[in-house]
């Protein structure tokens, strides 16, 4: 648990010092610092009373904890949001960014409260009932700070898919608690620094200390400045412009534990899984397997009936994470079909746990017509409660955990690659559980996992659409008419026509298209529902046919990785999720 918190407070520093925060660093400085900077006292009025000169200050005393109570009400806002906000908004009949749109709005107030005071008056009269520690007490600097916490988002990076992953599982644990809260209170760190440094500033230059009224105004200006360039993504553009000058932190960071799991393996599998994609894998001792536990249900079994581990015995068991519509799992899935074929007479079994990443994965008809599709014959077992990807403390797909025939983990795989060392190990297993057999050649599969850098996986959902362009066009749950900017950023994606925006994927509507700028061999849609695609790419049109369950359509291939704008036209009805590349 102490390792986590650490991870969180690393995680978070290194997010509070990020391109990410660039937009809310005015806000933080003026009405975090400035504003708590002590006033220059005006000339005293001299008083005689009873032969004794009194003096009395003309102003009062700026209030010295402004900073930590914005950077505290941020710190605060950011993790209950972060924890609840999700189950909450799925629980209610309002927009999925309904937080974001109240947060945008009360920063609007606020700042207007700054410019003109019987505005400010009027919004803390719900907080008149809370009792002031002291005359020169601020409630409006925490109210401001849980505003910026409702509308601030850090930088994707690997602490905050951690807390995304384990909001998928529906479960809030002791561990993601204290994940999120050391997340906050790391981001807060440089947050709170900067608002004394503001502070500390202002009390030292007698321009800031003569203009207190003057500070309050340009606070309050900024801070409605910010809300308008949230609520038209006009930030988003800021941070593009801003090279990621700590994506190499964020990169180291994500080597360490396995953050994804509500869960937990035990410290010789957790150890293993932190070894995986060594060069030169080896047979090592990673603990006594993790049950198969929590599924809902079974595919390719008699009747639909699971089995547990420990039935196994005598096996080598190749445990395998996958999600149907993920090409990665796809293009992995090959290898393992084909060493189930050729060694299971070998006494190998292969048991595919298939843990979904979208909804409309949960659907176990859905799974098995991916799986029918990829042509696996062996057990799968659906895990859409993810107990079994959180017994094994897993975060990836595909994910490979190979048993022996003791039920002991010997090795595991994560993601893609090591195919023919991965193929080496199940051979030595199967030679020692069967000493003297004759096993069968070594598979031929070509590996086709990608050795050269391309774009990222993206997503088009509102909830993940790190790479769209936004063109003044917020991504916002809802229907909406969107144009294609002039030009499209590398590894982003821009949006025309009607689109019926939600979480995880956009609908299309008329005249609906998406316009990518790709670097990859191979890009592929995932995509839902019954229409046609027509992709255009170097002025050639191709068209596919899509019916059914959503699942991935390759829209282009190619011999060798090229760079360029592909264009996606989808007839209305269609529902789009992510686009691949290989």
């Amino acid at each position: 648990m102490l390792t986590l918190a650490l991870i969180g407070v690393v995680g978070g520093v290194i997010t509070g010092i990020s391109p990410c925060v660039l937009p809310v660093l005015p806000v933080v400085f003026l009405s975090g610092g400035a504003q708590a900077a002590r006033p220059e006292q005006a000339r005293r009025r001299r008083v005689t009373a009873g032969g004794v000169a009194l003096a009395e200050p003309e102003s009062p005393p700026a209030d010295s904890r402004r900073p930590y109570l914005v950077v505290a009400g941020l710190a605060l806002s950011f993790s209950l949001v972060t924890l609840l906000g999700a189950l909450v908004l799925a629980a209610l009949p309002v927009p999925q960014d309904a937080i974001r749109w109240a947060g945008l709005v009360l920063l609007v107030l606020l700042g207007i409260g700054m410019i003109a005071p019987p505005v400010d008056r009027l919004l803390e009269r719900p907080f008149a009932r809370i009792p002031r520690r002291s005359a020169g007490t601020d409630r409006g600097s925490f109210v401001l700070g849980l505003a910026l916490g409702a509308v601030y988002v850090p930088c994707a990076g690997p602490v905050l898919a951690a807390i995304t992953v384990a909001g998928a599982t529906g479960r809030i644990g002791a561990e993601t608690v204290v994940l999120t809260a050391a997340f906050a209170a790391g981001t807060a760190l440089p947050l709170l620094g900067f608002a004394l440094a503001g502070r500390r500033l202002a009390e030292r230059l007698q321009a800031f200390r003569r203009r207190q009224t003057a500070i309050r105004v340009g606070a309050g200006v900024v801070v409605i400045g910010l809300a308008v360039a949230l609520t038209f993504n006009v930030t988003d553009a800021i941070q593009r412009a801003v090279p990621n000058y700590t994506a190499a932190l964020n990169k180291d960071l994500g080597t360490g534990p396995a953050l994804g799991s509500t869960g937990g393996p035990s410290a010789a599998l957790a150890s293993c899984e932190q070894d995986a994609g060594s060069s030169a894998p080896q047979l090592r001792d990673c603990g006594t397997a993790p049950s198969l536990a929590g599924l809902s249900g079974w595919l390719n079994t008699p009747g639909g009936s699971g089995t547990d581990l420990s039935a196994l015995h005598g096996k080598v068991v190749l445990v395998d994470f996958w999600a149907y519509s993920c090409i990665n799992c796809q293009r992995a899935i090959t290898h393992v079909n084909a060493w189930y074929a050729a060694y299971r007479s070998a006494g190998l079994e292969v048991i595919g746990v298939h843990t979904p990443e979208y909804a409309f994965e949960h659907v176990p008809s859905n799974v098995a017509a991916g799986a029918k599709r990829l042509g696996i014959r062996y057990p799968v077992a659906l895990d859409n409660d993810y107990a079994t990807w959180n017994n094994y403390g897993n975060d990836s797909w595909p994910a490979d955990y190979l048993i022996d025939a003791s039920g002991t983990v010997r090795f595991t795989s994560i993601g893609e690659g090591q195919y023919g060392q991965t193929e080496q190990l199940i051979r030595q297993l199967l030679d020692s559980a069967h000493p003297g057999q004759a096993l069968p050649g070594e598979t031929t599969v070509p590996d086709r996992t990608p050795t050269s850098d391309q774009s990222p996986e993206t997503y088009l959902g509102s909830a993940r659409a790190q790479y769209y362009e936004d063109n003044n066009a917020p991504l916002g749950n809802g229907t909406h008419t969107y144009h294609y900017p002039l030009n499209v950023d590398p590894g982003y994606f821009a949006l025309t026509g009607t689109w019926s925006v939600a979480g995880e994927s956009i609908t299309a509507g008329k005249g609906a298209g998406i316009a990518l700028n790709f670097l990859a061999d191979d890009v592929y849609l995932d995509v839902g529902g019954t229409g046609t695609l027509t992709v255009t790419v170097d002025g050639a049109t191709t068209r596919y046919r899509v019916a059914g369950a959503p699942d991935i359509y390759p829209i282009l291939r190619r011999d060798q990785q090229e760079s360029g704008v592909l264009q996606v036209n989808l007839s209305p009805g269609l529902s789009a999720y992510s686009f691949t590349f290989g």
